[in-house]
């Protein structure tokens, strides 16, 4: 005797499966997109076009277990296609992100705005190790591995970034005469 709602469909198992996984990234996938993307709504949009094509490929995933560095792979590549064909990121909305210090507000303010300019400036590779290593939480090999790039590539890249935001910051402090600190 079957159990009451249990089918022998495979549609409907794939279905779930797909789901199941899918459900668990979309909040961290949306943050990721955001941050990319510099935009709310070109992150939702992002995570849908990712999602749809996560389904579409989801017979080829060999292992369950890697879904979320193979889904990620898909939203990063979509982001990156997003901002060639725009050319340019607008704006970085970096609200969760850690506070730079504990100074006054204003402090803050001025930091995390210099923040969101250098990071918007900075090449596409670049700004995506750097929000998928500080801002995502990975380690450089996962970030190599959601983003196709090899180890040393992720290292380089994350190793010119950081000089880039320290030129930025270190000129943006000579410019306001040592105000920020």
């Amino acid at each position: 005797m079957r159990e009451r709602g249990a089918t022998d469909d495979p549609g409907a198992a794939r279905i779930a499966a797909f789901t199941g996984l899918a459900d668990r990234q979309l909040a961290a996938s949306y943050r990721l997109a955001a941050v990319l993307l510099g935009s709310e709504v070109e992150a939702e949009d992002a995570v849908q076009d990712a999602a749809v094509q996560a389904w579409d490929r989801f017979a080829s995933l060999r292992d369950a277990e890697r879904f979320e560095p193979w889904f990620q792979r898909i939203l990063v590549n979509g982001c990156r296609d997003r901002l060639r064909r725009r050319g340019r990121i607008r704006t970085l909305p970096l609200d969760d992100a850690p506070e730079p210090s504990r100074a006054f507000p204003a402090t803050r303010l001025a930091e995390r705005d210099a923040l969101r300019r250098v990071l918007g400036d900075l090449p596409a590779g670049q700004r995506e190790v750097v929000v998928l290593h500080y801002f995502g939480g990975f380690t450089l090999d996962e970030v190599a591995e959601r983003t196709g790039e090899r180890p040393g590539t992720v290292r380089s890249r994350l190793h010119a970034a950081l000089e880039a935001l320290h030129a930025a910051y270190d000129a943006a402090d000579r410019a306001d005469g040592g105000a920020s600190r």
